[in-house]
């Protein structure tokens, strides 16, 4: 890809940020939409977990396929694509007339989301080449999951007490339009000097992994362990499978290899841990303020406002600190401000009065803040470029994959706790294992931080990135194994 002016980086970087803009804005608006989803369409606990799982797991699933794929065709043709399915997915999903098709429906916003994110990672990735304007771009990247956090909630609640909760899916409407026509006439096309062939086997063990583990998480509470079990062992048999066969190909889904990167492996955990915490937090705390509380959508925004703000503030100062002193510090902000987040829900009982609300808030949004930039910037600084895309969706299937696990345990957890009892009667001492495993899931962001930000970690990373660069020489194009 030819080397752009400043102003030409800059534009490249606010398309790609509109992508992200309505990714973040649909999942924290539906958020606080879910109560009157549940009403309107008769929603079960688990009905709701669906709509936003479905979304979430189905973009987990094809992220690296999408990531690749771009590599190979074309990043701007495959980023275009991903604008018009997910548009025209928002559409449907406005209009849908159940719960079953809106969960398809979002399905459909999800393989458009697949090739939004990762895409526009990897564009970020190949136009900013030096580190410290990258690590400052990503802290943008990152500042517009706080806008998203900030205005999602409260945009949500204005469109649902004003026009209802499908609404909310109308905003993306002109968003994707005008990302479509922008990224035609200002984003270049670029993709990897030595395309990688399809994994179509590894595609299938990944969809069957992650579908086979969230239906047998989310279904648990409510159905029998004979039912659970057969997809409890169809997900391990999945993950084995890819173990072992992902190794013996040229050109594999996964690249295993990756994971020898200290680094790259911290940071694909401390996504999985940090986007845990915040599904099962935006759940946790939604389904609080509007079914025990009693709030209106609205006001239920507002209240989340504590929590997107600082979130908004710290992403960009955020990637300031990786730029300057590296993903060490960042970390451990992050990690150490979720971990007392959670413990004062967990110990204190903190939604049960104001100040400790807003606390608990304040400090899981500062946390959520801190932990985005240095996540996107370690899984992709290790990489060799031309693997930056595979690189890029495998940290963005991390993310995907967390919010699905924390939104299907957490969600379990409640749904078990509650049973048929309303939830004003029992909501505070059914959440409270949820509570514990947010601030555990804060606790695994502080400790691979800690481990994985090192000088030895710096190394692994280096001999990783040689070993993929000397392979990628030896190994002709277009071979397979």
């Amino acid at each position: 890809m030819p080397e752009l002016s400043h102003r030409r980086r800059m534009l490249v970087l606010s398309i790609c940020c509109m992508s992200l803009l309505i990714v973040s804005l649909d999942n924290t608006a539906l958020n606080v939409a879910l109560p009157s989803m549940q009403r309107e369409l008769h929603a079960t606990t688990s009905g709701l977990q669906w709509a936003i799982d479905a979304y979430t797991l189905v973009l987990a699933s094809l992220l690296m396929l999408a990531g690749s794929t771009a590599d190979r065709i074309g990043r701007k043709r495959v980023f275009m694509a991903g604008l018009v399915i997910f548009t025209a997915g928002s559409l449907l999903c406005s209009l849908a007339p159940n719960l079953e098709l809106l969960v398809v429906f979002r399905m459909v916003q999800a393989v458009g989301g697949s090739m939004l994110n990762p895409v526009a990672m990897s564009i970020i990735t190949n136009t900013f080449t030096d580190p410290r304007e990258r690590a400052r771009a990503i802290g943008v990247w990152g500042a517009v999951v706080g806008i998203s956090m900030a205005a999602g909630p409260l945009a949500g609640g204005l469109l649902v007490e004003s026009v209802g909760w499908r609404s909310i899916f109308w905003v993306n409407l002109p968003v994707g339009l005008a990302a479509l026509l922008l990224t035609l006439r200002f984003v270049p096309e670029s993709r990897a000097p030595r395309p990688r062939r399809p994994d179509p086997v590894g595609q299938v063990l990944v969809i069957a992994l992650f579908g086979s583990l969230t239906y047998a998480i989310i279904e648990a509470p409510d159905v029998s362990l004979t039912q659970v079990l057969p997809f409890a062992a169809a997900a391990v048999a999945a993950l084995l499978a890819l173990l072992i066969y992902e190794p013996r190909r040229a050109e594999p889904l996964i690249d295993l290899r990756f994971f020898h990167s200290a680094p790259f492996s911290g940071a694909t955990g401390i996504a999985v841990s940090a986007f845990a915490a915040l599904g099962g937090f935006l759940f946790l705390s939604t389904l609080y303020l509007q079914n025990v509380r009693g709030l209106d959508a609205l006001h239920a925004g507002l209240w989340m406002l504590p929590m997107a703000v600082p979130t908004l503030l710290c992403a960009p100062l955020s990637g300031r600190l990786v730029g300057s002193r590296g993903p060490r510090l960042p970390l451990l902000i992050a990690g150490a401000a979720m971990t007392v987040s959670g413990l004062l829900f967990a110990l204190f009982e903190a939604e049960t009065s104001n100040v400790t609300l807003f606390l608990g808030y304040v400090l899981f949004g500062v946390g959520f803040g801190f932990v985005n930039a240095p996540i996107t910037n370690t899984a992709v600084s290790g990489m060799p470029r031309a693997q930056a895309g595979v690189a890029a969706a495998v940290a963005s299937t991390s993310r995907q994959l967390g919010q699905t696990l924390g939104v299907a345990v957490i969600g379990a957890v409640l749904a078990a706790g509650i049973g048929s009892s309303p939830y004003r009667d029992t909501f505070v001492s059914a959440a409270r294992p949820g509570w514990w495993i947010l601030a555990a899931c804060g606790a695994a962001v502080l400790v691979l931080g800690f481990l994985t930000s090192g000088r030895w970690a710096h190394r692994t990373a280096e001999r990783t990135a040689e070993r993929l660069e000397t392979a990628e020489v030896r190994q002709p194009v277009g071979t397979s194994g």
